[in-house]
């Protein structure tokens, strides 16, 4: 019965985060066909993955952002890029995504839920679809690139536009989750003075598939990260890699890792301590200064 309890409040709560997504402003990217991939011609859809799961985004050609802006008189001036993960063929856009930023939001941060492009799909079953008929990181590698150019875009078009969003040019970050933590892990190794975000948060990313350009720069942004233990993917040591990387480089940084959440947990609930994680998140904002106007 509790676990039915649990599983019914979560139903509601993605509900409740997918309808207020629908009231959001919607920005798209590119004015034009997105660069490097000029010549798709599939349309972004949903489908359901599973029972009880909320439905995933896949076939994205045209990157979006989803802004969210907390309400009047609460906003930090702080501004987070958050980049939902599913493995470069889908994106789990509540617990991942819209979810957060509601988190956020409360906190007084404007999140911008980032749809960034992935790999076509024709069947409704995009995770099969990418993991059948070839090697899947071969398929990935041109993606995990024109990925990084839709989070690096995404930042410019934040840091450009910050007046009109209440947020201050020197507090937005980027976060990302999987395939969407390599995303924002990539921001932060191969940013200009425009991308640069101020702090990167990647949650259970897989360090080895992360751009690395020349390495964590002179004046890397505070790093923030999260995993687990018993990560199904083998990833807790890839993320402690990160971690290690910009200890190395005597830049900011702060890991956490649960001994039990398993992989893409986001803001799931599993009466673990890893449930916590956003809230640990938020202290760490707010030790930075960025919970505060």
């Amino acid at each position: 019965m509790k676990n039915l309890i649990l599983s019914t409040m979560g139903a509601i709560l993605a509900l409740g985060a997918m309808a207020h997504a629908a009231e959001e402003k919607v920005v798209r990217l590119y004015d034009g066909p997105a660069p490097g991939s000029e010549g798709w011609k599939h349309t972004e859809r949903q489908v359901k993955v599973g029972s009880g799961i909320p439905p995933v985004v896949y076939n994205v050609a045209q990157p979006t952002l989803t802004v969210f802006q907390p309400d009047a008189g609460t906003a930090t001036g702080t501004g987070v890029v958050i980049c939902p993960g599913g493995g470069f063929c889908m994106l789990c856009v509540d617990h991942e995504g819209y979810d957060v930023a509601c988190y956020l939001n409360a906190k007084g941060v404007t999140c911008f839920v980032l749809k960034y492009r992935l790999l076509p799909c024709e069947t409704d079953n995009p995770m099969r679809e990418a993991s059948s008929g070839g090697n899947f990181l071969e398929k990935v590698a041109p993606i995990i690139k024109l990925a990084l150019a839709d989070g690096l875009a995404a930042m410019a078009h934040v840091r450009t536009h910050a007046k009109d969003y209440g947020v201050h040019p020197d507090r937005i970050g980027i976060m990302g989750f999987s395939a969407g933590g390599i995303v924002a892990a990539s921001v932060a190794y191969n940013y200009t003075a425009q991308t640069r975000p101020d702090f990167v948060a990647p949650v259970y990313l897989a360090h080895d598939l992360v751009i690395k350009g020349d390495g964590v720069r002179g004046d890397a942004p505070p790093l923030f990260v999260v995993a687990a233990s018993d990560d199904q993917f083998g990833l807790a040591l890839q993320n402690v890699a990160i971690y290690q990387a910009w200890v190395a480089a005597k830049k900011p940084a702060e890991l956490h890792v649960y001994a039990k959440g398993g992989h893409g947990f986001g803001m799931n609930k599993q009466n673990l301590p890893c449930d916590t994680w956003a809230d640990r998140f938020a202290d760490w904002l707010q030790m930075q200064g960025l919970l505060k106007e």
